[in-house]
């Protein structure tokens, strides 16, 4: 099992497993259409279905097999303003898919690259990975820019690659190698 040492603190927040407890938190931002706008397939979502959710995020809290998902609540003074998540995707390739959701109400800060950045180091550093991509649909512009922020590449733009709301959509893939973060600038 892999798993970090809770709570992962940076200056400003800390990331800690969902409880029960967030349910609150992760319904004012998963109500939102504007949150949802680039999910595939997902719609505001009803209290009850953020319920669903946040129990099933609340059983993330570490890596027992390839395919988990280790999904994290962003925590701050307001309380919780997101989630960043590692899915482990082949455990022979030591890769993961990284991802988060964020309360637009908190953007414009660096909270969404503060948290994924520390996500991504625990990754690398702890869970020994060698590689963390993440995608987006390509008018995503903002998960794009922070995917390069945290020093990913764009690796590929797969044109019209999936259904998105019945239209045929582009998708941005982005990925950075264990090297290359233990190298980089860190952002300051």
């Amino acid at each position: 099992m892999l798993q970090p040492t809770y709570p992962i603190r940076t200056a400003r927040l800390s990331l800690r497993p969902v409880t029960i407890d967030d349910l609150d938190d992760v319904y004012a931002y998963q109500r939102r259409p504007d949150v949802v706008r680039w999910m595939l397939g997902a719609e505001p979502r009803t209290r009850a279905q953020s319920r669903a959710s946040v129990l099933a995020m609340a059983g993330e809290d570490a890596w027992r097999a390839e395919g988990d998902c280790l999904t994290l609540a962003v925590v701050t003074d307001a309380g919780v303003i997101g989630i960043v998540e590692l899915v482990w995707r082949d455990e022979r390739a030591c890769s993961a898919e990284l991802g988060y959701v964020f309360h637009p109400d908190h953007g414009g800060r660096g909270l969404a690259t503060e948290a994924a950045t520390e996500l991504v180091d625990w990754g690398f550093n702890e869970a020994g990975l060698h590689r963390i991509y993440a995608r987006c649909h390509a008018r995503n512009e903002a998960s794009a820019r922070l995917m390069a922020r945290l020093g990913m590449r764009q690796e590929a733009h797969h044109v019209e690659s999936y259904l998105f709301d019945g239209t045929w959509a582009d998708q941005l893939v982005f990925a950075i190698l264990a090297r290359e973060w233990r190298s980089r600038t860190p952002l300051s």
